[in-house]
C-alpha cells in the first residue's frame, strides 16, 4: 500500500512538472552532478534540453551522457520506503529511512558523475557500467540496507 502511494504521488509530480522540462528534482542532482565533475577536474557544463525533458551533459568539450527523469533514483528509493515501513518499528523506522535516502542520494549522485568520467575516459566502456556496473551498485546498497535493516533492527526484538 504505501508503494502504490509513493507511486502515484511521484506520478502526480512528474505530471504538474510536464511542460517544464526535467523535473525540478532531476535538475538538482544535475546541477550537483555538474558542480562535483567541475571540482573533480573535468570541466563540465549541462545543456538543458526542455523539449525532450532531458538534460546533457558536456564534458571536456564533448557531450558524454543525458540525464532522464530515470536517473534520478526516485523509484529505487521508493522501493526502499516501501520495504522499510513493511517492518516498522517506530521512530527508528523513520531515522533509518532518513539515513537510507541521504545515502541512495549520494550514491546515486557518485553514479551519475562515476558514468560521466567513464563516458569522457573511456567511451567503449560505458554501455557495461551504465547497464550492469552502476545498477548493481545502486540495487545492491538498496539490498545492503534491507538486510541491515531487518537484522539490527526489525527482527531485533523478536530473537532476544
Amino acid at each position: 500500500m504505501i508503494y502504490l502511494v509513493l507511486l502515484f504521488a511521484y506520478q502526480f509530480y512528474l505530471n504538474s512538472n510536464k511542460d517544464s522540462g526535467l523535473d525540478p528534482f532531476s535538475t538538482i542532482i544535475a546541477n550537483q552532478v555538474n558542480a562535483v565533475q567541475n571540482v573533480l577536474g573535468y570541466p563540465s557544463q549541462l545543456y538543458n534540453d526542455v523539449s525532450n525533458e532531458q538534460v546533457w551533459f558536456y564534458v571536456k568539450k564533448q557531450y558524454v551522457t543525458r540525464m532522464v527523469e530515470g536517473c534520478n533514483a526516485i523509484s529505487v528509493m521508493i522501493l526502499f520506503v516501501s520495504f522499510i515501513f513493511a517492518f516498522y518499528k517506530g521512530s527508528k523506522t523513520f531515522v533509518f529511512v532518513l539515513a537510507g535516502l541521504v545515502l541512495l542520494y549520494i550514491m546515486n549522485l557518485l553514479r551519475i558523475v562515476g558514468l560521466n568520467i567513464v563516458m569522457a575516459e573511456h567511451k567503449e566502456y560505458g554501455k557495461m557500467f551504465h547497464d550492469f556496473v552502476f545498477p548493481a551498485a545502486i540495487y545492491g546498497s538498496v539490498v545492503l540496507l534491507w538486510l541491515i535493516w531487518i537484522k539490527f533492527f526489525a527482527l531485533k526484538h523478536e530473537n532476544s
